[in-house]
C-alpha cells in the first residue's frame, strides 16, 4: 500500500488526466518528502508563501510567476443595475475581482500530447 503523499508525487512527476486536487497539506507533504525539511517548516513556508500572495493581492498588486502564470486585481467601477424581478434600478458598489491567466509554459504543458500523440482527455471516461 502507498501512502497519499507518494501517489501525490508520482502523480506530479507524471502527466495526470484531471478530475483530482491538490490541497495545501498536499503541497505541505510535497516539501516534507522532496526538500527533506520537517512538517513545520514546510508548513511554515507554505503559509508564508500564499499569506504574501494574499497580502500582494489586497493591496491591489498583481503577481506574475514564470512558468505558472499571473494573478491581477481587477477594479469593476460603479454601476446603475436593474433588480430582474421588478425591474427597479440599484446602484451596484464599485469592486474589485481577481482573474488568473495561465502562463504560455503551463498551457503547453497541460495540453502536451501523451505517448500516443493525443491530448489526454479531462475527465478518464471519455
Amino acid at each position: 500500500m502507498t501512502s497519499k503523499s507518494a501517489v501525490i508525487l508520482d502523480r506530479w512527476s507524471t502527466v495526470t488526466t484531471g478530475g483530482t486536487q491538490v490541497l495545501k497539506s498536499d503541497l505541505v507533504n510535497i516539501l516534507v518528502a522532496k526538500k527533506g525539511v520537517t512538517q513545520k517548516q514546510a508548513e511554515a513556508t507554505v503559509e508564508m508563501i500564499f499569506g504574501a500572495m494574499k497580502d500582494a493581492l489586497v493591496a491591489g498588486e498583481n503577481i506574475e510567476i514564470r512558468g505558472l502564470g499571473a494573478f491581477h486585481v481587477k477594479h469593476y467601477g460603479a454601476y446603475q443595475g436593474r433588480n430582474p424581478k421588478t425591474g427597479e434600478p440599484i446602484a451596484v458598489r464599485a469592486k474589485r475581482g481577481l482573474l488568473f491567466r495561465a502562463g504560455k509554459e503551463l498551457k503547453d504543458r497541460v495540453n502536451r500530447p501523451g505517448p500516443d500523440g493525443k491530448v489526454p482527455p479531462l475527465n478518464p471516461g471519455q
